[in-house]
């Protein structure tokens, strides 16, 4: 990988962790006891009614399962530019092997090739 394309997909993950950043606050504040997390706040529709409850109770489900995919992708982002840091962005964690640019381009916080990805997933 050359010191350009590095830059870029590291630019890209520093872009990916702003917005990442942006949408979780969206959803909700910082977990007070565990800095690294996010709560997602729980929506009030200032009613009583039984339909409401359970429209209320539906959306703060919803939002925490967005909460805990967006924490993930986070954590990947982050894993990936300490990987920058490091020297080691763009190689496979599993194999050793560089990963492909188009994988690369398609999901900057990669840290698997490919044939990897498959063999893990079970679709070989």
């Amino acid at each position: 990988m050359t010191q350009e394309q590095l830059e870029h997909f590291k630019q890209r993950l520093l872009d990916d962790k702003a917005r990442l950043g942006q949408e979780l606050s969206d959803l909700g504040s910082k977990n007070p006891t565990q800095p690294a997390h996010f709560q997602a706040d729980y929506p009030e529709s200032g009613s009583n009614s039984d339909d409401d409850n359970a429209s209320e109770i539906s959306e703060y489900a919803d939002e925490i399962s967005i909460e805990a995919r967006l924490e993930a992708e986070l954590r990947d982002v982050a894993k990936a530019l300490g990987a920058v840091d490091k020297g080691t962005y763009g190689t496979c964690k599993y194999c050793g092997k560089d990963i492909d640019i188009k994988r690369l381009e398609a999901r900057p916080a990669s840290s698997s090739c490919i044939d990897c990805k498959k063999l893990l997933t079970q679709e070989m």
